[in-house]
């Protein structure tokens, strides 16, 4: 099986988005990193998967989820961080396809 490329967290109040893109390994298992910051989301033997901030502090997991799944589970996950928690939406992104050849028309 071939590991989830990317994926978007969908916050649940507002339709916000945040585009995660796989990134090297941690722990044995594909790590992802947020596009436009230092977010990490990882699996851990402990922790299970998660989303982290450089300073290792934990700000997600998933709800209803063993955590031990080769990928990050495409469920409901919740973010917290000071006194703020939000839900999101695990949606993974289908891989991009080249478009086809133009020069490979339909003609004889």
């Amino acid at each position: 099986m071939t590991a989830l490329a990317s994926f978007t967290f969908v916050r649940h109040i507002d339709g916000l988005r945040y585009h995660f893109e796989r990134d090297g390994e941690h722990n044995g298992r594909p790590a992802y990193r947020r596009t436009d910051g230092n977010v990490w989301c990882v699996w851990s033997p402990t922790e299970g998967w998660h989303c982290k901030i450089a300073d290792g502090l934990v700000t997600a997991r998933p709800l209803n989820s063993h955590a031990d799944e080769p990928e990050p589970p495409a469920t409901v996950w919740r973010s917290f961080k000071d006194d703020r928690s939000y839900l999101y939406d695990l949606r993974p992104l289908a891989p991009k396809h080249d478009p086809p050849d133009s020069a490979q028309s339909l003609s004889p």
